[in-house]
């Protein structure tokens, strides 16, 4: 009997498998799985296996980016409804807003205000229901949103300094009025996290708006928001609607009439609220990396810093708060436990600036202006704690009154003493080497290899190369980097491939285009894509690795922190600054370079080869799949050319190898300019000493503001005083100063001087006698113990 019924329900099961088969599988629910017989992964449509709704239910959305604090129509590409149908939106799983249809069907979502940014997953439901259909968009900080859709404030320095001396009038904002759509419109003031109240109800979308503010006594203890303009037939503040967003701001056009009566002394008041506040929370200065001492370092470390928008030498930037400065940088990983952030300044001269010498000088942050997972909550959320914990203070403090030197306490510009610039190794040209070390040499296999990665499994960059096709489609016996895949702990998965003449980024096997936005936030990484030629990828380590296209010919050059010294194994070998045990293979053999035959090297590269289990690469086309997944990771059926003719060992060697292996002369010259551009980096991210800031003397002054190695600094005084100690010191190569720091006095001030060290001076004679006089008498008492009696009897 328990036969049968065992039977007849394995019947049943096969009977349902073949129905479920039969009928055909669907993605919804199943988006990135690949099913039985169908895909839902992404790349399914260029190995045209998806399943029949993968479009319909794995969705993408245009645009596809969108400022935090939401408000953009994200329309859901290939899904279709009835006009006027229900479309409930859920974002991130937990903020579920109504979507909506326009007259031709196409379906819509406003994003949200979040706080964060990064790829936010959403899903929809047209049946109210199940949320069945999945999609993701990019939240973006507010200062890379789109333009188009931000409110202008007009004359910003007359909306930011409203109420000071002498900005006064009226206040213009103008917008796009066509992103609005309605005729009416309501301007909205926001404070941070939420509505205060309307500047203007049920207005004419003219695309402008002008007023002039009053005080308000009820809401001055707002400091910073932005203006929102939404379509008036919405209630005042509703969250998650169709919208149009100012730039955060420091709100001084509504602040209460005493800071209109006196702002200076208002702006004092709150710069000494902020100092005692300060006291109390904790001290982030010591977990911040410090800042390279030269401008060329600090733009050649791609890995640890990137511009700062608001100060760039290659946009002609102003740099207001920092007057003096012609380029910043800021680190690019807030720090691990308060989320702060480092920013460096250098002057015309490309020296890092300090603040004190200049109150544009590198200043930290409490909060990163970028913010730090798990954002929302201060100090972590993009841009609106930076603005809270440290540009609201710099406002109060040194624009707005003569308080600067408080704020500069609690801001101290980093030094550069402990600054230690990357290493860097790179592939490029039919494929040339040159390790962390600086070892140079030629490994042409066709395959996927181990570029650089950790014995312990934490990072591993991996690089392919295919095999070089001339313009006619010939194939040569020459290969060249085609593709770079990359990962640092538990982070997304980052390749970085040529595809006709260009870069194209994949993110955990999804093509990412930056059509929209240069830089990502992603899970454990970030990606700057500025152009279809340049990718710079950089994890929380520090670590960067930068991939360039040169005339269709690929490079990537891998920037490591000192930190990495003797740990790392690859192609790029031990970065240990000792370049012969760079050859070392897998197992530990090291191979000498001073005598390695090229069939030896070969042997050797081949030997890092890929393991499939571990290869962190994309196979999304049959090319791919038929040269690459299948076959081994090392193609032992090619040979390249290992012998040709003998070159001369100058910068041009890399140049006539490969003209004469590729038979092209543009790759050729395309492996010299990458070769030049090594050259260089190697040049900028020479380390610098520095022997650290010193100050001026008081009532007097110094000729520099310079403090590495070779600088004299040359010490005056002003009129009346007399220069005493060292009038320059020379910063050495091993850190230090010469000479002591100088003082400025004058012959009364030297007077008293003197008297007080005599007076010291004598006191400390008397101290010493009266200690000397007990020692002896302890001593005496030790060696006549009976004389200590006798005297004691005595008294």
């Amino acid at each position: 009997m328990r036969a049968n019924l065992r039977e007849t329900v394995f019947l049943c099961g096969v009977f349902l498998i073949c129905a479920c088969k039969a009928a055909g599988q669907t993605c919804r629910g199943h988006c990135g799985d690949t099913l039985d017989q169908c895909s839902c992964h992404a790349a399914c449509v260029s190995l045209q296996n998806c399943c029949a709704d993968y479009h319909q239910s794995c969705f993408q959305v245009q645009p596809y980016s969108s400022s935090m604090l939401g408000g953009r129509a994200l329309r859901i590409l290939s899904v279709v409804s009835q006009p006027g149908g229900r479309l409930l939106c859920r974002f991130n799983g937990e903020i579920e807003r109504e979507g909506f249809i326009d007259a031709e069907g196409r379906a819509y979502c406003i994003s949200p205000l979040l706080y964060q940014t990064g790829w936010i997953p959403f899903d929809i439901s047209t049946d109210g229901t199940n949320f069945d259909r999945s999609g993701e968009y990019l939240s973006v900080h507010p200062s890379k949103a789109d333009p188009t859709f931000k409110v202008t404030l007009v004359n910003s320095t007359q909306w930011q300094h409203y109420g000071t001396q002498n900005i006064a009038g009226q206040l213009q904002m103008t917008w796009n009025s066509s992103l609005i759509g309605p005729e009416k419109v309501n301007v909205e003031l926001w404070g941070y996290r939420d509505y205060l109240y309307s500047l203007g109800r049920n207005l004419t979308n003219t695309g402008s708006f002008t007023f002039i503010p009053k005080p308000s006594k009820n809401y001055s203890d707002w400091e910073l928001g932005n203006i929102r303009i939404t379509t008036s037939s919405k209630s005042d503040g509703a969250r998650d609607v169709l919208c149009l967003w100012s730039g955060v701001h420091v709100l001084a056009w509504h602040f209460e009439q005493s800071f209109r009566d006196d702002s200076a002394a208002w702006a004092t008041n709150k710069c000494l609220q902020w100092d005692v506040l300060e006291k109390e929370l904790p001290n982030f200065l010591n977990e911040l990396i410090d800042c390279p001492c030269t401008l060329a370092q600090a733009r050649a470390d791609t890995g640890r810093f990137h511009t700062d928008y608001s100060c760039d030498i290659e946009r002609d930037s102003v740099c207001t708060y920092h007057p003096g400065s012609v380029h910043c940088i800021r680190a690019v990983q807030a720090s691990p436990l308060h989320g702060s952030g480092q920013q460096c300044c250098y002057d015309s001269t490309g020296f890092l600036l300090l603040t004190g010498d200049s109150i544009g000088g590198s200043t930290p942050d409490r909060a990163h202006d970028w913010g730090s997972p798990p954002y929302r909550k201060p100090p972590r959320v993009p841009g609106y704690s930076h603005w809270l914990y440290d540009v609201t203070s710099f406002v109060y403090c040194c624009l707005w009154s003569d308080q600067c030197h408080i704020y500069i306490t609690h801001r101290p510009s980093s030094e550069c003493r402990d600054y230690k610039p990357p290493r860097a190794g790179i592939i490029f040209g039919d494929p040339h080497f040159i390790t962390f070390d600086g070892l140079s040499y030629t490994f042409n296999g066709k395959g996927e290899y181990c570029l650089v990665s950790l014995p312990s499994g934490e990072l591993s960059i991996q690089a392919r190369t295919e095999q070089v096709k001339l313009k006619n489609g010939t194939l040569i016996k020459a290969t060249q980097l085609s593709s770079v895949a990359m990962k640092e702990n538990a982070s997304d998965v980052i390749e970085v491939r040529a595809a006709e003449g260009h870069l194209h980024v994949l993110r955990n096997q999804k093509v990412t285009f930056f059509s929209e936005q240069s830089w990502m936030d992603l899970q454990g990484v970030f990606v700057f894509a500025p152009s279809p030629q340049n990718v710079t990828v950089m994890f929380p380590s520090g670590i960067g690795v930068e991939v360039r296209m040169q005339e269709g010919t690929m490079a990537a050059t891998v920037l490591l922190p000192s930190e990495f010294a003797s740990h790392t194994q690859g192609l790029l070998g031990l970065m240990n600054s000792d370049p012969s045990d760079d050859l070392s293979t897998q197992h530990g053999e090291v191979i000498s370079s001073a005598s390695a035959t090229p069939e030896e090297i070969f042997t050797f590269g081949a030997g890092w080869n890929v393991p499939k289990k571990t290869s962190l690469f994309t196979y999304d086309s049959k090319y791919l799949l038929d040269t690459y997944s299948g076959p081994p990771s090392h193609d032992p059926t090619f040979v390249p050319v290992l012998s040709l003719p003998e070159i001369p060992d100058d910068r041009a060697h890399f140049c006539k190898y490969d003209t004469l292996s590729t038979q092209s002369l543009t790759i050729g010259n395309a492996t010299l300019r990458v070769y030049k551009d090594h050259q260089a980096l190697m040049t900028a991210l020479e380390p610098v000493v520095s022997c650290g800031w010193l100050p001026s003397p008081r009532n007097g002054k110094k000729n520099g503001t310079h403090y590495v190695e070779g600088i004299t600094l040359s010490f005056y005084c002003n009129e009346g005083y007399k220069l005493y100690g060292s009038s320059q010191r020379t910063c050495l190569n091993d850190g230090t100063w010469t000479g002591g720091q100088p003082s400025c006095l004058t012959d009364g001030h030297l007077g008293m001087v003197l008297g007080a060290l005599g007076s010291i001076s004598t006191l400390v004679i008397m101290v010493v006698t009266i200690v000397l006089h007990n020692r002896k008498q302890h001593r005496e008492r030790k060696v006549r113990p009976d004389k200590r009696v006798i005297q004691g009897r005595t008294c």
